[in-house]
């Protein structure tokens, strides 16, 4: 079953990326508190002025990704993909969370929706 809120859909998965999700959310909402949190595409979509990031859960990982990625400094080089706006990071443990870059990355992301509009219309 689909879930209809984000408390269900990290209650559905397994370890470790139920607490990965839980924990990227918890940067998402420290960094954003603004943002709008809604179940989006069968994945939590935060929104400000139009999406500006997600948390997808795979069977080995978890992706935080955001749709202005391209225009998002990423001196470490920890954002993926090939697309011509959306990046993403692949978290496969715990460990692989950087609180300081990623909140840094959901303000920039945010930051970047209210300069440019909803990246889903322009």
């Amino acid at each position: 079953m689909a879930a209809k809120t984000v408390d269900e859909y990290i209650s559905q998965l397994n370890q470790p990326q139920a607490q990965i999700v839980a924990e990227v959310r918890k940067i998402i909402v420290d960094a954003v508190p603004e943002a709008e949190e809604a179940m989006k595409w069968a994945q939590p979509v935060y929104s400000l002025n139009g999406p500006f990031a997600y948390i997808k859960a795979f069977k080995n990982t978890v992706n935080f990704g955001f749709w202005r990625g391209v225009d998002i400094d990423d001196p470490d080089g920890l954002l993926q993909g090939s697309g011509e706006k959306m990046r993403h990071v692949k978290l496969v443990d715990l460990t692989d969370i950087d609180q300081q870059t990623f909140g840094r990355f959901a303000k920039k992301a945010a930051a970047l929706n209210l300069e440019k509009g909803d990246p889903t219309r322009n």
